[in-house]
């Protein structure tokens, strides 16, 4: 029976330049590749070291990219090792087989959302209308299913995001600072419901997981295993879980040691 390893992308397993924590001095510093091109300029990358592992991890279990990212923008990852057979898009509103979306799967996610949650049209004008011009860069709606602000981070005011959170929370949505993004996602819309639905699929007996944010604390809960890096949201906030690991690295090399130990558990098929 496979182990299925669901893991985020950004800042987890691939990290911008401004994300690397690269602390060492210049002659240490591990070999990057790049692994995203946007608009022609390199835009993310992990180190070759990690590159290996990963390829090696796609042998040794059924590997899942579990992102917040829109289909769009995870198809411009260019990961090494062999194409993965499931993929995980917009928080869960996406289920890709094969790199095709699973429609049933979206419509099952779509209907739960309109039953349980306030309208994506709602919040929207609500951050139109409360976010100022002055901080903020682009509005974005992702896949017609959550929203997203691109900010000036230095400008960011803190108490307008706690005041959104506690507005988000009163109308079953959640609110995620990461890096200079701010998203605003309805909580039906998880992670840990396709990776249920992806094991249920694959009969996978053992499920690793790793995430940095506040969006991956769902998906590290519902795993047997889970590792956050030591930067993020949740090492931000000390956030760690029985079945959890917190790790001390930082930058990209959290990202290798994060592919360290799934291949090291995936190999022994057990926690």
């Amino acid at each position: 029976m496979p182990v299925l390893v669901a893991s985020d992308l950004d800042r987890t397993l691939i990290y911008s330049a401004a994300a690397l924590a690269l602390t060492m001095p210049d002659a240490r510093a591990p070999r990057l590749l790049c692994v995203e091109v946007h608009e022609s300029k390199p835009l993310s990358y992990m180190t070759e070291t990690s590159a290996g592992l990963l390829a090696e991890l796609g042998d040794a279990a059924v590997f899942v990219p579990t992102t917040t990212r829109t289909r769009k923008q995870y198809q411009r990852i260019n990961l090494p090792g062999p194409p993965p057979a499931y993929a995980i898009c917009a928080n869960g509103g996406h289920l890709l087989v094969d790199g095709v979306t699973d429609i049933d799967w979206h419509t099952r996610v779509t209907a739960r959302l309109a039953d349980e949650c306030a309208s994506l049209d709602e919040v929207r004008e609500h951050l139109m209308r409360t976010a100022d011009p002055l901080w903020v860069r682009k509005h974005r709606i992702a896949e017609d299913l959550f929203a997203y602000l691109v900010v000036a981070r230095e400008l960011l005011p803190e108490e307008w995001v706690k005041e959104l959170a506690v507005w988000a929370e009163n109308r079953g949505w959640t609110v995620s600072l990461q890096g200079r993004k701010i998203y605003a996602v309805p909580k039906p819309l998880t992670k840990s419901a396709a990776l249920h639905e992806v094991a249920r699929r694959t009969g996978a007996a053992l499920t690793l997981a790793a995430g940095d944010s506040l969006l991956d604390a769902d998906l590290l809960l519902a795993a047997d295993r889970g590792w956050r890096p030591g930067h993020g949201e949740l090492a931000d906030a000390d956030w760690t879980a029985p079945a959890v690991t917190a790790l001390p690295e930082r930058g990209v090399l959290a990202g290798e040691r994060i592919l360290r130990e799934f291949l090291r558990v995936a190999r022994q098929g057990t926690v």
